[in-house]
């Protein structure tokens, strides 16, 4: 019984441990029976099953954690920093553009943004009507913006400093602003359609901003920075102030005050005469180097989206003209420099008209025998078209091309157009003769200045020079661009020789006395010619392109300056119009340049009209008596607009004489004065105090 007992119980073992325990383990004594053997095998069988998966999950995470620590690494190390680092790129500047003085034409500024995250803004409604007003943006498509999924969205982009601190005062959760580049042209309109303009990202979108985006832009740059816990960079060593790379800097021909004097009277010029639109070129012949090239109208490249396209065309580069008579004096030049005919040649003109097959070339006036001087002086149709038939067909056509007609001057700018020149072999039986005196062919405004500028500075072709040099950000010299000479066209004694010919063109008696500048000698050349009608062809009725071009001092040439108006309604003669220009862009910029003057001046004219043959007097400018029988009685012009002045003297059988731009000021002869009908009236037009009338 006891044995028995004592079998069934297992034994306890030693260390006071229960039997199980150590059995479960494996730790009993020897089985005392079958069971016990049974048992402590399936136990065995559990550890080693055990003991696999416990093997097998910790290979697995061996190997888990080698592929992590191996092939996953670089993955996670990319998460690891953008969680913890930020990569920063500072905003791309662009370097400055200056005037030959070192003038800023175009800068680069630091101005506020505005904008919003979207998660942040509880009441979208309530925040857009508080900003809408500030911004000068509709509430409803505010709100919108507010609206819409992210964590970012622009609301206004390079706002005031006034509107940026309005913002900031209304402390909105949500809105915030920031700081980035801001193009800014501090001469406002001055040399906006040269200079060009950029758009938001910082890019070149026309003129020279464009043609030189990847010399202004800066280098863009990035800088790597640790973030703190609400996101914000912050820079592990230290670093304070981020230093902003600058762009190069672009150093143009043009002088600042010339091109804004030449914008003035091209301004008041435009007004004065109603035209559509007017543009000025000066420049200097004996480098090339481009002093001014100003356009009318004008427009502010500070806000280009205000304008259209139209407006914003550099008309001096991309238009094209007939340049009608001032072509006559290239023509001339090549005829004296191929040694056909002497500068005594006498031409029969006529009676002013001429006969080429059925083409009927008529002058202005009727004119018999001239010499060639007194062919550019009085700007004779016939003399030239005889001329050209001596010349021929050929060699007017190297020589214009020689000139650079035909072919564009490759200044640095886009849109430039190289005009209109056929082929010789292309030519009707009348072209030669039209094409001598200035029609059947077009040129641009910057071609005309730079082929006169050949015959300025002794017969060389000069490359024009908008762009003098390029610095970079350390001061260092990146690119240089001296004056050029392309090819020389004509002889220096054939140039000497066609200046003074074209001096009388303004003297008395000739087309563009208003172009004389007093104490100096000028030789220049009118021009009016008929636009031509490009839908139905022939010419536009009505329709006229009055010019100017002229180099100043004549015997030592500084300034060359050609203007071209295009379409103006009041007057349509190049004398009337574009003359008056030259002369005002010409005194200005010479006393601006400390050019002394060549020759006395001449003796100012009488203040006071000569007593009538009806010995009508005036006292204080009142007359005391009438004019004599058959006599006009002068008109008062004082006050009236010269498109006014030229009407009121048309119905009195009187020639009016125009002097300047604006409101009548001062006349010769006196109103009420009697003259004999037909005869001229000098009006002095000036400008009122504040601007164009």
């Amino acid at each position: 019984m006891s044995r028995a007992r004592d079998s069934a119980v297992p034994p306890t073992g030693g260390g006071g441990l229960p039997g199980r325990l150590r059995r479960w383990f494996g730790r009993a004594a020897e089985p005392a029976t079958l069971s016990d053997a049974l048992w402590r095998r399936r136990t065995r069988q559990r550890m080693l099953v055990v003991a696999a998966f416990l093997g097998i999950g910790l290979g697995w995470l061996v190997v888990q954690a080698a592929e992590l620590q191996i092939r996953y690494a670089p993955i996670l190390q990319e998460h690891a920093d953008e969680q913890h680092w930020r990569e920063f790129s500072p905003p791309i500047w662009r370097g400055p553009i200056v005037d030959r003085n070192g003038m800023p034409l175009a800068l680069t500024v630091e101005v506020d943004s505005v904008f919003a995250n979207p998660a942040k803004v509880k009441e979208p409604e309530a925040v857009a009507a508080l900003l809408a007003p500030v911004l000068g943006l509709d509430a409803r498509e505010l709100a919108l913006r507010l609206r819409r999924p992210g964590r970012f969205v622009w609301l206004q982009r390079l706002v005031t400093p006034a509107q940026a601190q309005a913002v900031r005062d209304l402390e909105l959760e949500g809105i915030q602003t920031t700081r980035e580049p801001q193009r800014f042209y501090p001469g406002r309109r001055l040399a906006g359609h040269l200079i060009g303009f950029v758009g938001y990202d910082s890019r070149g979108l026309d003129g020279l901003e464009h043609e030189y985006d990847a010399v202004l832009r800066s280098e863009p740059r990035k800088l790597r920075g640790g973030r703190d816990a609400r996101g914000r960079l912050v820079f592990s060593d230290g670093l304070g102030q981020v230093e902003v790379p600058q762009g190069q800097r672009v150093e143009l021909a043009i002088d600042r005050t010339i091109q804004y004097i030449a914008e003035q009277e091209l301004e008041a010029a435009l007004a004065t005469f109603e035209g559509r639109a007017a543009s000025v070129v000066v420049m200097n012949p004996q480098t090339g180097e481009v002093l001014a090239l100003a356009n009318a109208p004008t427009f502010d490249p500070n806000r280009y989206v205000d304008v259209g396209a139209d407006v914003r065309r550099n008309r001096a580069l991309t238009d094209r003209y007939e340049p009608g008579s001032t072509l006559k004096m290239f023509t001339v030049a090549a005829l004296l420099d191929s040694g056909l005919v002497g500068p005594e040649e006498q031409v029969y003109c006529e009676d002013g008209v001429y006969l080429i097959g059925d083409y009927r070339i008529r002058d202005a006036h009727r004119n018999g025998w001239l010499s060639l001087t007194q062919c550019l002086q009085r700007s004779s149709n016939v003399c030239l078209a005889k001329l050209a038939g001596i010349l021929g067909r050929q060699r007017l056509y190297e020589a214009l091309r020689r000139f650079g007609f035909g072919e564009r001057t490759g200044v640095p700018v886009p849109g430039e157009t190289g005009g209109l020149l056929r082929h010789h072999s292309k030519w009707y039986e009348v072209d030669l003769a039209a094409i001598s005196f200035g029609q059947g062919i077009s040129v641009s405004n910057l071609q005309l200045a730079t082929a006169l500028s050949a015959l300025a500075n002794g017969g060389t072709l000069m490359r024009p020079i908008l762009v003098r040099r390029v610095v970079g950000a350390d001061g260092r010299l990146v690119a240089e661009y001296p004056p050029t000479v392309r090819r020389r066209v004509i002889s220096d004694r054939t140039a000497r020789l066609l200046a003074s010919m074209l001096i009388s063109v303004t003297e008395e008696g000739g087309t563009g006395t208003e172009g004389a500048v007093a104490g100096f000698d000028v030789a220049g050349k009118t021009g009016t010619a008929q636009k031509a009608d490009l839908t139905s062809g022939g010419y536009a009725e009505g329709k006229w392109t009055a010019s100017f071009v002229g180099f100043v001092p004549a015997e030592d040439p500084r300034l060359v300056i050609s203007v071209a108006v295009d379409e103006p309604m009041v007057n349509h003669y190049g004398g009337i119009v574009a003359a008056p220009v030259f002369r005002r862009v010409a005194e200005r910029s010479l006393r601006y340049l400390g050019v002394a003057p060549t020759r006395p001046r001449g003796a100012a004219a009488a203040a006071g009209p000569e007593a009538p043959a009806g010995g009508s007097l005036t006292v204080t400018g009142v007359p005391l008596a009438l004019p004599a029988p058959g006599q006009v009685e002068v008109p008062d012009f004082g006050g009236e607009t010269i498109r006014s002045a030229l009407a009121i003297a048309r119905s009195a059988g009187l020639e009016l004489v125009v002097h300047g731009a604006g409101l009548g000021a001062t006349q010769s002869p006196r109103s009420g004065a009697g003259v004999e009908p037909g005869s001229s009236v000098t009006v002095e037009f000036e400008l009122p105090q504040g601007g164009v009338p």
